[in-house]
């Protein structure tokens, strides 16, 4: 059975707006985006990234770069880096925002800690921390978010909508889907149409790209989940499978994953929510292989959904809940929950994202010696993030150890009881 560990995740940041979308920047800097909408509430809109580290015990947030969006709340967005450029992509209204993200290092006076309430302790600094001759004075990593192009997504009326965007993993295409159930492939980062695709009659819910393949994945309000050939816009197939009683289900989040140990096999991962005089039914994680568009394993929830992440290596899947605000780790390979974080948030959980496994040793995650590290959002304007311990194993060499021992002592037992 899954651990449980009720109220101990730590809570790495708080913002003054309700948050919907996380995303990694860098390895260690996160970029979190909400807002409070278009009316007078006096409730800011835009983002916010922090710089993770970890102190030996736990880990840190601290803020370095805050940019507000005006009017417009920040619904999704997804990022694409690379040697040269770091691009934001953001739904904001119908349109589709691009912003560029540029690197500064900006000099800060250095603060100390004193007093008996601080238990840090003054470490050198950083490489990206350079200190100036003058001691005090230190040149910390920063970012500019400057807006670029924008482009209409959606043309719905009265109330058009992006409801999600998503970058594939070359960067070199976007997919868009809002209220009129369409998907528009945009050239990256030109943003030129590419073609559009008839794909829901409802609203879209949910886009993803493979990682290994040219599979994109859409779900939409109509409860359809479709796999196509994002290169070619062909429609492949549709997932389906048998629901319980004859109920209705709703697919909620979609993401693709790679099968550990199985030379890079694409796997698709949705979760699903009962609707209607369903809704006392279970809700389910679900494993797909989108070649044939068959379901392989299912895990169970006894409550709505809500959020669904993969981490890079597709070794484990993180699930956040809607009614308990709980986040749970699971082993991709196999659904099984290896970890669960009840009330996690005081509300829904509204975006997960995973640490990515260091290149270093594959089975630890960045800036710490966890196995797995996965940051929650939700619209309680907290950031979390909740941590899998490392499993130690036994090494092969004492397993054969103890085996002989017992089967020693077992001859023993048996010479003494003349067997």
């Amino acid at each position: 059975m899954a651990p449980n560990r009720k109220n101990i995740e730590d809570i790495l940041a708080r913002v003054n707006f309700p948050l919907y979308t996380v995303q990694l920047l860098t390895p260690r800097h996160v970029i979190v985006g909400g807002g409070g909408g278009t009316s007078k509430t006096g409730v800011a809109n835009g983002f916010e990234i922090f710089e993770l580290s970890h102190n030996g015990r736990k880990f840190l947030a601290e803020e370095v770069t805050r940019h507000e969006t005006g009017g417009n709340v920040v619904m999704n967005c997804s990022t694409y880096s690379d040697n040269r450029h770091t691009y934001l992509v953001a739904g904001q209204e119908s349109h589709c925002q691009l912003y560029n993200v540029n690197s500064v290092l900006v000099k800060e006076q250095k603060v100390v800690e004193n007093g008996l309430n601080s238990d840090l302790k003054q470490r050198k600094p950083k490489a990206k921390e350079k200190t100036d001759a003058n001691e005090n004075v230190q040149k910390k990593l920063k970012f500019v978010i400057t807006p670029a192009d924008s482009v209409q997504t959606d043309f719905q009326q009265p109330e058009p909508l992006c409801r999600v965007v998503r970058m594939h993993h070359n960067g070199k295409l976007l997919a868009t889907g809002g209220t009129d159930g369409k998907i528009k492939l945009w050239k990256f980062p030109g943003l030129e149409p590419l073609v559009t695709l008839k794909a829901h009659e409802k609203e879209i819910d949910d886009i993803d790209f493979s990682k290994y393949d040219n599979y994109l994945c859409t779900i939409a309000k109509d409860g359809l989940a479709i796999i196509w050939d994002a290169v070619k816009g062909k429609q492949l197939r549709k997932l389906s499978w048998k629901q319980p009683n004859g109920s209705k289900y709703l697919y909620k989040r979609c993401r693709f994953g790679v099968i550990e140990g199985a030379n890079q096999k694409c796997a698709v991962y949705t979760l699903t929510n009962p609707t209607g005089l369903a809704k006392r039914q279970k809700a389910y994680l679900q494993q797909w292989l989108p070649e044939d568009g068959l379901l392989k394993k299912v895990a169970e929830f006894d409550e709505s959904v809500s959020a669904l992440a993969v981490r890079d290596d597709g070794r484990f899947l993180a699930v956040g809940t809607m009614f308990s605000g709980s986040v749970s780790i699971y082993a991709a390979f196999s659904l099984q929950r290896i970890l669960n974080v009840p009330g996690a948030h005081s509300m829904f959980v509204t975006g997960l994202e995973f640490l990515p496994a260091s290149q270093e040793n594959e089975n630890h995650t960045v800036c710490s010696v966890a196995e797995a590290a996965v940051l929650s959002i939700s619209v309680d304007n907290q950031v979390c993030i909740h941590t899998l311990p490392y499993r130690k194993t036994m090494p092969l060499w004492a397993g054969l150890v103890i085996l002989i021992f017992t089967l020693f002592l077992t001859f023993v037992f048996c010479s003494y009881i003349d067997l």
